[in-house]
C-alpha cells in the first residue's frame, strides 16, 4: 500500500510511478567508487538528460532497499524511504557537483531519512508508553535479513555487531555490507576518513575474538 500511495507522489515529482516496482531487482552492477555507472548516470542527470534517471534508479535502488530493509526490517517502510530518497535526488539534482559521486551522497539522504522516520515512531510509541521499542530500534543493528543473508554464519556476526558502540558498527555496515569506501562513509557520516577507518578496524577486531576464523574469511577492512 506504501508503495501504491508513494507512486502517486513519485509522478508528481517528475518520474514514472512504474519504477517503483523496480527497487527490488538486484541484477546491476552498482559499484561504489568514483567513476561508477551510478557517476556517470548521475552527471548525466545533473546535466539535464532526463532519460539518464532510469539508469540511477536501477543503480541506486537495489543498494538502497537493501539498506534500509536490515536497518527496519519492514519490507513497505524499506519501500517508502527507497523512493523518498530518490525523489528527494530527483529534486536536488540541479543542486548536485557534477563529477562527485553519488553514492555517498545518497546514503546520506537516505539516513536522515531514516532517523526521521525513527524519530517520529519514537513520538508515536512514547504516546502509547512505548519509548524503548524504537530507540532499540535506531541504535541497533538488526538481525540479518533473511532474505539476502539468511547462513548461520551471517546471522552470528550480526548478532555480535549488536553488541558492538554504534558508532562502530555503522562504520563496519557501510564498508563491509554496504560496499562503500572509507571516503564514501566518511561522507555519509561526517566525519573523516582516519575515524571511518579507526572504527571499522575497532568493529572488526571486536568480531573477530568472538567470531575467529569466520570473520577472517570475509576480510579485514583494508
Amino acid at each position: 500500500m506504501l508503495a501504491a500511495t508513494y507512486g502517486a507522489l513519485v509522478c508528481a515529482g517528475g518520474y514514472p510511478a512504474s519504477m517503483i516496482l523496480r527497487v527490488r531487482s538486484p541484477e546491476v552492477d552498482t559499484g561504489s567508487s568514483r567513476g561508477s555507472p551510478a557517476d556517470a548516470a548521475m552527471d548525466r542527470y545533473a546535466g539535464g538528460d532526463d532519460s539518464a534517471f532510469s539508469e540511477l534508479y536501477d543503480l541506486l535502488a537495489p543498494r538502497l532497499y537493501g539498506y534500509f530493509l536490515r536497518q527496519t526490517r519492514d519490507a513497505d517502510l524499506a519501500d517508502d524511504l527507497t523512493q523518498q530518497t530518490l525523489l528527494k535526488i530527483h529534486r536536488a539534482r540541479g543542486q548536485f557537483l557534477r563529477g562527485a559521486a553519488v553514492t555517498p551522497w545518497a546514503f546520506a539522504i537516505g539516513r536522515r531519512l531514516l532517523l526521521d522516520s525513527f524519530r517520529r515512531h519514537r513520538r508515536e510509541e512514547s504516546s502509547q508508553g512505548a519509548d524503548d521499542a524504537i530507540d532499540n530500534a535506531a541504535t541497533d543493528l538488526p538481525a540479518a535479513d533473511d532474505l539476502v543473508q539468511a547462513d548461520e554464519t551471517a546471522r552470528r556476526i550480526q548478532a555480535e555487531l549488536r553488541r558492538l558502540p554504534e558508532t562502530q558498527r555503522v562504520a563496519f555496515e557501510l564498508v563491509k555490507q554496504e560496499g562503500l569506501t572509507f571516503i564514501e562513509a566518511a561522507a555519509v557520516l561526517g566525519t573523516t576518513v582516519a575515524a571511518v577507518k579507526l572504527r571499522a578496524h575497532r568493529a572488526y577486531e571486536s568480531l573477530r575474538a568472538v567470531l575467529g576464523d569466520v570473520l577472517d574469511a570475509r576480510g579485514k577492512p583494508e
